[in-house]
């Protein structure tokens, strides 16, 4: 997949393609005269790959170390690129009881 494409090439048949063209159409058609597509399957696939890449959302976890992480990063340089990294670290244990007290007072 490209992550910053937000595409799978060659990912749906030809009916299901077609399918999905169809749906989009009927969305298509709810919105302004000035913001609708021509309607080309081109134009409709297109506006659902949009909304897939607007919508979706993938978690992935992974260990920094060692060079299996370094190796992914130089083969995907989309997970740099393209993606938010969180880096967690251990929590001392005085912000854990902080945390921990401040959500059993509020719930």
């Amino acid at each position: 997949m490209g992550v910053g494409s937000g595409e799978v090439p060659n990912l749906f048949a030809a009916d299901e393609k077609a399918e999905i063209c169809e749906k989009m159409r009927f969305l298509d058609r709810q919105k302004d005269r000035a913001k609708q597509t021509d309607g080309s399957p081109v134009a409709l696939f297109n506006m659902f790959v949009s909304r897939c890449r607007d919508h979706l959302h993938v978690v992935l976890a992974m260990s920094p170390i060692g060079d299996a992480f370094r190796n992914r990063l130089r083969k995907f340089p989309s997970l740099v690129n393209c993606c938010t990294i969180d880096w967690f670290q251990s929590w001392p244990a005085d912000a854990l009881q902080v945390t921990a007290t401040t959500a059993i007072v509020v719930t």
